[in-house]
């Protein structure tokens, strides 16, 4: 493949196209030259290897129009790599909001290769003998918003000989397609489409012998018709093979090569009837079919270990008009399981029929084959298994709890029940767990019998250490765990009796809500048998995705601007994640007055709890935006968004959320971290509010150094710190004590960490970092405390040991203020919870395993905490559980320190901040 101008460019150069707008005359000028000797070494095609947006903006860099270059590059900041195509037979590029941007054709032609056709598919289901898929298609930056969409088509082409079967495509209204577009301008809604493959067409291609035949649509667009094969959903049903048996024998595979949509047709001569355990033995029945060979051997393959067993006749061929011989293979059970792994896994055999020459075929499983399992030891099962494709399957594994029973009751909640032997059960619990969030939540499980039965009420979730809450959108797995578990190594997935997937999907809508309609949920299959739940998003399908956010901001949003504004109160707290921090001071405090006004507050998808007098709408939904603008007041404490544009008569309040130690703003320039983009940003962001909180002296400089902050700071102290002097915290520790269920007399610790930048999932969510050896700590200190994990809101992971008596994982607890007053001691690090709790005068210890690479490279800090710390700096999880076995002693000798920290950081700490705040606030309002 042929290198591109931007391939060829440095990482620098690259930073500064990415970032032109800001960039320096010294930094321009360089990547002119750059790009200018590169053309001439390499020639032009390394400008034509680009994509079409990128092309424009190295070529304008290269002739050295600095303010063409500005626009394209802001104008592809808001929407990465979309544009418009004009001229039907000689298409040609054009940017939104630069029409008038002169370019030349080698430039702006787009090529068929500019512009990509993508073909999904959304579900598979069978009409009666009728094949149904149905899915999207789209040309990239071709919407067609409107008008027939005539030319489409759908055949089904061999995958050998190329020869083609047209097949009946209906349009239809997909708004997945746009969703899944990721870019804002344009629509894709009208890109559905639905293929019916006729049981009659089924078996003329059956008649056509064996063979594969792909799924491939066509859409007509410039200079000619656009086509590609159709690709496969990543999960759920219409991601996987199915098998459907015709009456010829045949077997027809309906499901996916190489991720291309696909049917199989197969006639295979040797079909599985029937694969038992009896006495000790494995014993497979075969059938053939008359006219064909017949196989020698039964081979049983996993990695280097190979069983075989010779076939041999149970009946011998007969007239009585059953086409099949059939055979019979047995294998030692003892030899099957002889070198099993220990504990859950799962150790997977393939089996392979085999003639004289040696050469192995698939085991292909008979219609109407039954699958089981057969405990042969404490914990371990042989399960004779399939797969998609109807492949016979075995495998030792650890035993599993199977569902063959689903349904749902009038009340909308799903029961499943299933097998689970009684001695395996015994002593274990159900948790479901989100497969992104790693959230987990413990069911109630009813066992008897060798069943069990577990009940879901989707809209009431139970959870550790607060009231039931609703299943956030994502998908839900359920496992069993020994009740002892220390984390979930050793869980055990919740399968479906593979007779029971053609049940999937099962859609069901749930409990009436209070707060609307009934969501709708799904449960459905992942890895062929995995059962999960998936709650529908929170957002309409008006709502959801870049390019109906973007039209809601810029028509919904501003239709509601120009109406007059309410006396209320929209609430926002770390983009809806939580009911806290100063939002939650000031909302409480409005409360207390009494002020004649209506509180709104913002819930994001993980569905956070929130006070139930107030009102909740959905971030991003429609009753959200209209809340943003005619509220006359709007609490937050993280930025809007940088197209927010407060109204004439509203108060915006920024209450932050923090006293900043790591670096921030525009004070990160130089690191990895920082982006001059954002950075550029921060002046127009920050207009926006009235009035910015700050919690001390030392913030307020930095603050509007680092945000470019040019209004009001005012510097009240912070709302959420409240909390240390209000006359009722005593009572309020022993509410919060009473619902987490806190044993009494025990010390009470208090993990709260930030998140590290460099430490990621494969999902881009940040991982959990832990360095605490929390088996030690149990052992250590388990007798006479406690431990409070807090993780930060933005990272996603298990902690071990939670739910044992020792650790408490109290991440979805509302806010951490209620936990700093049950705490005796924090641990922290960077985290700007030391500056609050350092207002209780409780100790603190700072695990700062990490600190020469935090600090000099992923983020550098504002102070030498080395120094002015109060508490010691401890590397290793050893150090610091002999520092909490002596935190009385750490507690003296730190003393002096944390007066002075305090003295720095904690002022003002008179309780009155949330009334300064509020008293600014109503300053001249309607509800003052």
């Amino acid at each position: 493949m042929a290198q591109s101008l931007a391939d060829l460019a440095s990482a620098g150069v690259q930073r500064t196209l990415r970032f032109f707008p800001e960039s320096s005359q010294a930094e321009r000028e360089e990547l002119r030259a750059t790009a200018r000797r590169l053309l001439d070494t390499h020639g032009e095609k390394v400008l034509t290897a680009l994509r079409p947006v990128d092309r424009v903006m190295w070529y304008l860099a290269s002739e050295g129009r600095a303010e063409d270059l500005v626009e394209v590059v802001r104008g592809q900041r808001r929407d990465p790599g979309a544009f418009l195509v004009a001229g039907s037979r000689r298409p040609r590029l054009v940017l939104p909001g630069l029409r008038s941007l002169a370019l030349p054709d080698r430039i702006a032609a787009l090529e068929r290769q500019d512009l990509k056709m993508t073909a999904q598919l959304t579900s598979v289901e069978w009409r009666g003998d009728d094949l149904v898929w149905a899915g999207y298609a789209f040309v990239a930056n071709l919407p067609r918003p409107s008008g027939r969409m005539i030319g489409r088509f759908a055949v089904l082409e061999h995958a050998d000989t190329g020869d083609r079967v047209k097949l009946r495509l209906r349009r239809t209204r997909n708004e997945e397609a746009t969703v899944a577009s990721g870019q804002a301008l344009h629509c894709y809604d009208r890109a559905g489409f639905e293929v019916v493959v006729p049981a009659r067409r089924l078996r003329e291609l059956a008649g056509q012998g064996a063979g594969q035949w792909f799924l491939c649509v066509g859409i007509p667009g410039p200079g000619g018709k656009y086509e590609t094969r159709v690709r496969q959903r990543e999960v759920g049903t219409a991601g996987h093979n199915q098998v459907r048996h015709l009456a010829d024998g045949s077997r027809l595979v309906v499901g996916f090569t190489k991720d291309a949509v696909s049917i199989t047709v197969q006639q295979p001569p040797v079909e599985v009837e029937s694969c038992t355990v009896v006495d000790g033995e494995l014993r497979l029945v075969a059938r053939v079919r008359s006219g064909h060979k017949v196989p020698t051997t039964v081979s049983v393959v996993e990695g280097d270990t190979r069983l075989d067993s010779p076939l041999t006749a149970l009946t011998a061929p007969s007239g009585s008009g059953d086409a099949f011989r059939r055979y019979r293979a047995v294998f030692s059970l003892d030899r099957l399981t002889a070198d099993d792994p220990p504990g859950i896994k799962t150790r997977q055999f393939k089996v392979l029929f085999r003639g004289a020459d040696g050469r192995g075929q698939a085991a292909h499983l008979a219609e109407g084959f039954t699958t089981g399992r057969h405990r042969f030891a404490a914990g371990r099962e042989l399960a004779v298994h399939r797969d998609g494709p109807g492949r016979l399957v075995l495998a030792t594994r650890a035993v599993r709890a199977v569902v063959d029973t689903m349904t749902v009751t009038d009340a909308g909640e799903l029961v499943l029940t299933g097998g689970y032997p009684r001695e395996e059960a015994a002593g274990k619990k159900v948790i479901l767990r989100h497969g992104t969030r790693f959230e987990e939540k413990e069911l109630p499980v009813e066992l008897a019998d060798g069943r069990f039965t577990v009940r879901i009420d989707p809209e009431a979730a139970p959870q550790v250490d607060g009231p039931a809450l609703p299943l956030c959108p994502g998908r839900w797995y359920l496992f069993f765990r020994a009740a002892d578990a220390w984390d979930k190594s050793e869980d055990i997935p919740v399968t479906l009796r593979p007779e029971q997937v053609g049940e999937l999907p099962l859609r069901f809508s749930g409990p009436q809500r209070a707060s609307g309609q009934p969501r709708a949920f799904t449960v459905d299959r992942r890895n062929f048998d995995r059962v999960f739940i998936e709650p529908q998003r929170l957002l309409g399908p008006d709502e959801h995705g870049t390019y109906r956010q973007r039209i809601l901001r810029e028509a919904h949003f501003l239709k509601q601007r120009k109406l007059p504004l309410r006396d209320a109160v929209l609430y926002l707290s770390f983009g809806g994640k939580q009911f806290s921090d100063s939002p939650r001071s000031v909302y409480e405090e409005l409360v207390r007055r009494g002020v004649a006004v209506e509180h709104i507050w913002t819930q994001d998808e993980g569905l956070p709890e929130m006070p139930p007098e107030a009102r909740v709408v959905g971030w991003g939904s429609r009753e959200w935006y209209e809340a943003l603008a005619r509220c006359r007041y709007v609490v937050v404490n993280t930025p809007v968004g940088d197209w927010f544009v407060t109204r004439p008569g509203q108060k915006v309040v920024q209450t932050w959320h923090g006293t900043p130690l790591k670096k921030v703003g525009k004070d990160l320039l130089g690191s990895p971290q920082a982006s001059p983009a954002y950075i550029a940003g921060l002046p127009h962001s920050y207009r926006q509010f009235d009035f910015v909180v700050s919690p001390n002296a030392h913030t307020t400089e930095i603050m509007r150094r680092a945000y470019s902050i040019e209004g009001e700071m005012l510097e009240s102290g912070y709302p959420r710190n409240d909390v240390f002097h209000a006359p009722d915290r005593e009572a309020r520790a022993a509410r919060v004590r009473e619902r987490l269920g806190l044993p009494e007399g025990k010390k009470v610790v208090l993990y709260a960490p930030t998140w590290r930048e460099d430490q990621r999932h494969a999902s881009k969510l940040y991982k959990l970092d832990l360095r605490i050896d929390l088996a030690a700590a149990q052992a250590e200190l388990g007798g006479d405390h406690v431990l409070l994990f807090r993780k930060h809101s933005s990272v996603h992971g298990n902690v071990p040991g939670a739910g044992q008596g020792f650790v408490w994982d109290v991440t979805r607890y509302p806010d951490i203020a209620d936990l700093y007053l049950v705490a005796d001691v924090l641990i922290t690090d960077y985290s700007s919870a030391l500056f609050d709790f350092a207002h209780s005068d409780k100790p603190m210890l700072f695990f700062t395993y990490d600190l020469e690479h935090y600090r000099d490279t992923l983020r550098g800090l504002y102070f030498d905490f080395t120094t002015r710390a109060p508490g010691p700096l401890l590397e290793t999880s050893e150090q610091l559980l002999k520092a909490l076995r002596d935190v009385d002693a750490v507690e003296a000798a730190y003393k002096e320190k944390y007066a002075q920290f305090k003295k720095d950081f904690c002022e003002p700490r008179d309780g009155r901040a949330t009334a300064r705040v509020v008293d600014r606030m109503l300053a001249g309002g309607s509800g003052a």
